[in-house]
């Protein structure tokens, strides 16, 4: 599903979308609640969804959309780059980040992306947060708090950062649920984070996740 109150960015995303027959858009929506009304309906897959739109903006929608239609995963598609608008998107629910100047083969790798279960960001904005993150590190002269991970942590971090549930996590390394939790509240507790969007945020900052 494609959301974004211009017709022309819908019909040349539509457009992007269909050419190779990779992909079906369902449905278009104009502005935020028409996005949540549709999302309902059609249960998409994917959810290209615009951070500005009229009556209600993208997050909110995005947050509404991840409560009643969980199964989609949201590409928040922006005009802005910085680390708030990001995690902003994150917080919402969404898995992926696009900047509207992004050419035509990142539009497809994130949809690609979403749509296997893992997170997506405009390379652009990998390479920002990278470089902030350096800087900031630099700046405070501090040892890199991910260093006080332990290997299975770090490993553990990288897949829920794709978001990976603990049941997926358990399975996919062979081990139980409750070990997964414990190494999960390490790695939150270790890197001084809250909640999964600024775990997100992390890994994309520390380059784990493209």
């Amino acid at each position: 599903m494609i959301a974004d109150d211009h017709p022309l960015v819908r019909s040349g995303l539509r457009f992007l979308l269909e050419r190779e027959g990779e992909f079906q858009v369902v449905a278009e929506a104009a502005d935020g609640y028409e996005a949540i009304e549709l999302a309902t309906l059609h249960k998409p897959d994917v959810i290209l969804l615009d951070v500005g739109m009229p009556r209600l903006n993208g997050p909110d929608a995005a947050l509404s959309i991840s409560q009643k239609v969980p199964t989609a995963r949201i590409v928040m598609v922006s005009m802005h780059s910085d680390e708030g608008y990001v995690l902003r998107a994150l917080k919402a629910g969404a898995r992926g980040y696009l900047l509207k100047a992004s050419p035509e083969a990142d539009v497809l790798a994130a949809v690609r992306a979403v749509a296997a279960g893992n997170a997506y960001f405009s390379p652009s904005i990998t390479k920002l947060l990278v470089e902030e993150y350096v800087v900031e590190v630099r700046r405070r002269g501090v040892e890199d708090s991910y260093d006080l991970l332990s290997v299975r942590e770090k490993e553990i971090l990288q897949i829920l950062a794709t978001g990976k549930s603990n049941r997926e996590i358990a399975d996919m390394l062979h081990i139980s649920i409750s070990t997964v939790e414990t190494h999960r509240n390490n790695v939150f507790q270790k890197l001084h984070l809250h909640n999964l969007a600024e775990l997100i945020l992390y890994a994309v900052r520390k380059g784990l996740i493209s």
